[in-house]
């Protein structure tokens, strides 16, 4: 199959990212952009909502490893509407604001339906999409998109939340806070459902690609994985995601740093983290196309760079209550630098010169290091808040993040080095 000369209907990039996105929205977004109110509705502190998301971790970790193959059998638009379904069931039991124990199982539960059957599959559906020419557009549109479904999703739920909340003043806070939040849940609930119907109807034509091309040839599942380990820059991308995996799952505090250090509400510092998230659209479509010009890696090793100065200005402790515009500042070159990272690190799979037989195996394989950060990122944070109430555990959090962006630059420019030598020597 010649990727060069894959039609790229518009509606097919589309759809995968309305369902790229919405597929996490309950398992993150939900918690990232209210994160003040999640925890009080669950009766959950940071470090409890962190070893929920560990759960997710481990579940995910196992699913990784196995979700690759199934990518490279089944066609992805069967996949992916089968998880968004599950997703769904899941967000209407999450309404009944569970147990601490029940919210351990359901992450778990998420971890499954999100990466063993959905992640691989989006994946590789958005590789066939951008053929060889336009790896950077076609995740840059993924990623970009998902950003902006994500803030979408953020300003439904705070438009739901904060009109529930106007009518349930004479309720206690608890009570008030905990009927809002339902709403926002259910209707987040059923818009995944809805998006899972039309991946399934309307995904034909992409799968058909991927078919088409699968049927040329038989899956053997154990020689991809030997084929996937003779690639060291399949190893590099393991270090490369993962840190900056840890960098997009920092900024799930950014909500709660409103609220903390400059002293916002619940309403005030969910608008935080839903305004932060519409940076992301533009961040990933400029990348993906200055990318596709250049190098993919050359702008990774950028957003890493940003990424690492601007955890150090927030580390300094310069911001503050009266520095609301320094804030905003900060957050947006944050942002491009975190944005920068995710939207590009696996449109590199083409410039290593991976063969498309063996995306779904090498998606799989890369990403069971890779996310590692859904297992230890969540706790690391939690305890570096709750062990240090107010800013200072906020400094401690970006000093680790500044740490993880150096360790991310150095494997991105390796991995530079290697695929430019190799470039040359063709």
């Amino acid at each position: 199959m010649d990727t060069t000369k894959t039609k790229r209907p518009f509606f097919i990039i589309l759809l995968l990212i309305f369902a790229g996105e919405a597929i996490f929205v309950l398992p993150f977004v939900l918690a990232r952009i209210f994160r003040p109110t999640f925890l009080e509705v669950f009766n959950i502190n940071n470090l409890e909502l962190g070893n929920c998301f560990s759960v997710y971790g481990v579940v995910a970790f196992i699913s990784y490893f196995f979700g690759g193959s199934l990518a490279d059998k089944y066609a992805p638009r069967t996949l992916m509407a089968v998880a968004l379904f599950m997703t769904a069931i899941g967000g209407f039991y999450m309404a009944t604001f569970p147990s601490y124990f029940a919210m351990k199982l359901l992450f778990g539960y998420y971890g499954f339906t999100t990466i063993f059957l959905f992640w691989a599959p989006m994946i590789k559906a958005t590789r066939v999409w951008g053929g060889q020419d336009k790896q950077g557009l076609a995740f840059g549109f993924l990623d970009g998109g998902r950003g902006l479904v994500a803030a979408s999703f953020g300003s439904l739920g705070v438009l739901v939340f904060s009109y529930i909340i106007s009518m349930q003043v004479s309720e206690t806070s608890i009570l008030g806070h905990q009927k809002a939040f339902k709403y926002v849940i259910w209707a987040s609930s059923t818009v995944i459902l809805f998006i899972g119907i039309l991946v399934y109807y309307f995904l034909k034509p992409l799968s058909s690609n991927v078919e088409a091309f699968q049927s040329q040839k038989k899956i053997y599942t154990l020689e991809n994985f030997k084929s996937v380990l003779k690639y060291p820059t399949v190893w590099l991308m393991m270090l490369i995601i993962l840190c900056a995996y840890v960098g997009y799952k920092t900024t799930d505090i950014f909500s709660l740093y409103a609220k903390d250090v400059l002293g916002y509400d619940d309403i005030g510092s969910a608008k935080i983290g839903t305004y932060l998230l519409y940076i992301r659209p533009v961040t990933g479509i400029a990348i993906g196309l200055l990318a596709d010009r250049t190098r993919a890696s050359l702008w990774i090793i950028i957003g890493f760079l940003i990424m690492m100065l601007s955890s150090l200005f927030f580390a300094s402790g310069v911001i503050s209550d009266n520095t609301i515009g320094l804030f905003v500042i900060s957050v947006v070159f944050m942002a491009i630098g975190v944005y920068a990272t995710r939207v590009l690190y696996f449109a590199i799979m083409e410039e290593a010169k991976l063969p498309l037989a063996i995306t779904g195996t090498a998606v799989g394989f890369i990403s069971v290091v890779g996310y590692t950060p859904d297992i230890f990122a969540g706790p690391m944070i939690g305890v570096l808040l709750d062990n240090s109430p107010g800013e200072l555990g906020h400094q401690h959090v970006f000093v680790v993040m500044a740490i993880f962006a150096l360790i991310g630059f150095c494997a991105t420019l390796a991995f530079s080095i290697i695929t430019r030598k190799k470039l040359i020597e063709r």
